[in-house]
C-alpha cells in the first residue's frame, strides 16, 4: 500500500512539471509576437517593393519643396509656355513681385515661385497624358497609394493677388504713365509712426507714387520697411498698399499669429492658426494699428497736388536705449506734426511732448492738442481774427487749457512745445510758440537768433519767480518739488494736487514774421538735444549741416535733422533726443495741400 502511494505521487509530480513547461512556452511564444508587432520587421523586407521614389528631372532646380508642387499644371497653355516664362532660375520666395495691374503677395504660406518644370510640349498631349522619367532618389519618399495634391494657395492670398484694384508699375520711368488722365495729381503721403511698444519712435513715411517700395510691409524680419523688435509681431505681419482705383490706402494682415487691430478692431482671420490673410481694409488719417498687444502705429494720411508742406520739414528721433551706466530707457518722448489743420487749410502745427514716469500722458497729449488747435481755429471769428491780429495767444492759451483738463493721468505728465506756423494772403508766414517744460524751441530768421520757448525746470530764474509771487517760495538750493525737477508740465494731477505751486499754464512767445525774402529755420528739440548742445552752438551745427547737405536735392531738412540728432549721440547725451527742424530757405509759395479726413 505505501509502494502504491509513491508511484501515485511520483506521477502527479510529472505530469505538473509538464504543464509548467507548456505555460512557460505558451508565455515565451506571446512575449515574441507582442516584439514582433512592436518593431514591425516585415517593414524592411517590403520597403523595396511597395514603395516608389519619384523625382522630377530638373537638374538645375533646388530639391527643396519639388513634391509639395503639381506634377501636371491645371492649365495647358500654361505648362507649354513655362519653358519661355521661367527659363531662368526664378525665385521670388520671400518678396514681393509686381506685375503691371496686379501684385503677387509676399510668400507667407509656404507657396513661392522658383523655377518650374522644363517645358513638356512634346510630352504633352491634348489628351491630358503626362509622361514622366522616374529615377530613385533617396531624398523623397512617396508611399505607393499617397495622393499627390495640388499645393492650392489660401483664398485670401489668392483673391488679393489677383486683385485689380491694387496696381503697381515697376520698371517704369514716370508713375503717371499708367495713372487715368484726370487723377494723375490725386497723390497721397502715408507716415507710419510707433507710439508704443519695444520700438517706440520708429517713424517712416512713404508716397503713393513711389512704386519701388511699394506695398510696404511691416514685421519682424526683412525686407520689412518698418522692422519692429517686438517677439508678439509675426515676421511679416501687415502689407499696406496703395489701391489706385479707389484713391485709397489700404491695409491687410498677412496671417498673424497674434491678430492686427484697426482701432480695436480686429483685421485679422478669425482664425489665427490657419495662417490666412484677413481682408484689405481702407485706412483713414488719424488711425491706430495695433500688432499683437504692446506695438501701436499712429497712421497720418495727407493727400497732395504737388508738395505736403510750404517748406522743407525734417524730423529725428533716437530713445538713446543705453545710458553711460547700460541702465536701458525706455521712450517717452513723442513729436508730431499737422499741415494743414482742418477746417484752417493756412495754418500748421509742430510739437513734442516729454513724457516723464511714462509715454502716456505725452501720447495723449500729442493727439489732443493739435485737435483742439484745430477745432479752436475751424471757428471763422477766431480764425480771421488770428489773421487779422496776427497773433494767435488766446488760441494756444485756450488750447493748453482744454488739453489739460482733458487728460486724466494722474501718476504720468509730459512737456509739451507746440510752434504755430501760419500764412497770409500775402504769402507771408508768421510762428508763434507756447510751451511748459523744458523742450526747448529757437528761431533764426535771416541771421537773427530767436528764444521762442522759456525753460520751466525748478532751478531756472522764471520758475523760482513765479513761485515767489504766489506766495510760497522755494528755499535756497531747491531744485525739485515732491521729487521733480519741472514747475509746468500736462498731466501729473496726483502732483497738482499735493501742491498748487504746479502749473500748466504755457509761456507764449512773441509772433515771428518771416517775409517772401526771408530765410531762416525753426528748431523744436526735447531736453535730451539741449542738455549737450546750446542754443548758439545749434546754431553753427545748423549752418554746418546744411553746407554739408547744399546740393543734396531730396529732403535736405531731413538730413539737418538727422544731423543734429548724430551730434547729440556724439555728446554722449543721456536722455530720450527728439528733433524736429523746419526749414524757411525755399518756401514753395504755390503749395496745394490738404489733410485726408
Amino acid at each position: 500500500m505505501a509502494k502504491a502511494m509513491v508511484e501515485s505521487i511520483v506521477d502527479v509530480g510529472v505530469g505538473g512539471g509538464v504543464l509548467l513547461l507548456l505555460l512557460l512556452l505558451l508565455m515565451l511564444l506571446l512575449i515574441i509576437l507582442l516584439i514582433l508587432f512592436a518593431c514591425k520587421p516585415w517593414r524592411f523586407f517590403l520597403s523595396s517593393s511597395s514603395r516608389t521614389r519619384i523625382t522630377i528631372i530638373n537638374p538645375s532646380s533646388s530639391q527643396v519643396d519639388d513634391i509639395e508642387r503639381p506634377l501636371v499644371s491645371e492649365d495647358l497653355n500654361l505648362v507649354q509656355n513655362q519653358s519661355n516664362e521661367f527659363g531662368g532660375n526664378f525665385s521670388l520666395e520671400g518678396v514681393c513681385h509686381s506685375t503691371e495691374g496686379h501684385f503677387s503677395s509676399p510668400q507667407t504660406h509656404g507657396v513661392g515661385y522658383r523655377q518650374r518644370i522644363p517645358s513638356t510640349s512634346s510630352q504633352l498631349s491634348q489628351s491630358g497624358s503626362f509622361v514622366l522619367d522616374v529615377i530613385p532618389d533617396p531624398l523623397k519618399d512617396i508611399f505607393i497609394g499617397q495622393t499627390l495634391k495640388h499645393p492650392k494657395k489660401p483664398v485670401e492670398e489668392e483673391r488679393y493677388a489677383r486683385n485689380d484694384d491694387l496696381k503697381v508699375f515697376p520698371d517704369s520711368g514716370s508713375f503717371n504713365e499708367f495713372i487715368p488722365e484726370g487723377i494723375a495729381d490725386e497723390r497721397s503721403s502715408l507716415t507710419l509712426e510707433i507710439i508704443s511698444g519695444p520700438s517706440r519712435g520708429l517713424r517712416c513715411s512713404i508716397q503713393s507714387t513711389d512704386a519701388s517700395r511699394l506695398p510696404l510691409i511691416l514685421g519682424r524680419v526683412a525686407p520689412s520697411e518698418l522692422l519692429l523688435k517686438d517677439s508678439e509681431v509675426s515676421g511679416k505681419h501687415v502689407l499696406i498698399n496703395w489701391n489706385l482705383n479707389k484713391l485709397k490706402w489700404e491695409v491687410v494682415d498677412m496671417g498673424s499669429l497674434n491678430g492686427t487691430l484697426l482701432n480695436s478692431q480686429a483685421i485679422h482671420h478669425l482664425d489665427s492658426t490657419s495662417r490666412r490673410w484677413g481682408h484689405p481694409t481702407d485706412l483713414a488719417n488719424g488711425d491706430i494699428i495695433t500688432l499683437g498687444t504692446s506695438t501701436k502705429i499712429f497712421v497720418q494720411i495727407t493727400s497732395q497736388a504737388e508738395c505736403l508742406i510750404p517748406f522743407g520739414v525734417g524730423l529725428a528721433s533716437d530713445p538713446m536705449a543705453v545710458r553711460r551706466g547700460g541702465k536701458k530707457l525706455p521712450m517717452e518722448d513723442v513729436y508730431y506734426y499737422r499741415w494743414p489743420l482742418p477746417g484752417a487749410d493756412k495754418f500748421g502745427i509742430f510739437g513734442i511732448c516729454d513724457g516723464h514716469g511714462g509715454a502716456g500722458a505725452a501720447t495723449s497729449a500729442s493727439k489732443i492738442l493739435p485737435e483742439v488747435v484745430a477745432s479752436i481755429l475751424s471757428d471763422s471769428f477766431r480764425r480771421e481774427n488770428v489773421l487779422s491780429q496776427r497773433n494767435a495767444s488766446d488760441v494756444l492759451r485756450d488750447a493748453f487749457l482744454q488739453t489739460e483738463a482733458s487728460l486724466s493721468h494722474y501718476y504720468e505728465g509730459c512737456t509739451a512745445t507746440v510752434l504755430l506756423v501760419w500764412t497770409d494772403s500775402h504769402e507771408n508766414f508768421f510762428a508763434q510758440c507756447a510751451n511748459v517744460g523744458d523742450s526747448s524751441c529757437v528761431m533764426n530768421i535771416d541771421g537773427k537768433q530767436i528764444k521762442m520757448s522759456e525753460d520751466h525746470r525748478i532751478a531756472s530764474y522764471s520758475e523760482r519767480l513765479r513761485m515767489q509771487e504766489t506766495g510760497e517760495p522755494l528755499k535756497d538750493g531747491e531744485t525739485r518739488l515732491c521729487g521733480l525737477n519741472l514747475g509746468r508740465m500736462l498731466g501729473d494731477k496726483f502732483l497738482k494736487q499735493q501742491d498748487a505751486r504746479f502749473s500748466s499754464d504755457p509761456y507764449i512767445s512773441q509772433v515771428v514774421h518771416i517775409h517772401q525774402a526771408s530765410r531762416g529755420f525753426a528748431l523744436i528739440a526735447s531736453d535730451g538735444f539741449w542738455d549737450v548742445v546750446n542754443s548758439k552752438k545749434a546754431n553753427q551745427l545748423v549752418q554746418q549741416a546744411r553746407e554739408r547737405y547744399a546740393a543734396d536735392r531730396e529732403n535736405p531738412a531731413e538730413k539737418v535733422a538727422s544731423f543734429l540728432l548724430s551730434e547729440a549721440r556724439t555728446q554722449r547725451t543721456k536722455d530720450n533726443t527728439s528733433i524736429i527742424f523746419l526749414d524757411f530757405d525755399n518756401i514753395n509759395r504755390n503749395s496745394s495741400c490738404k489733410p485726408d479726413s
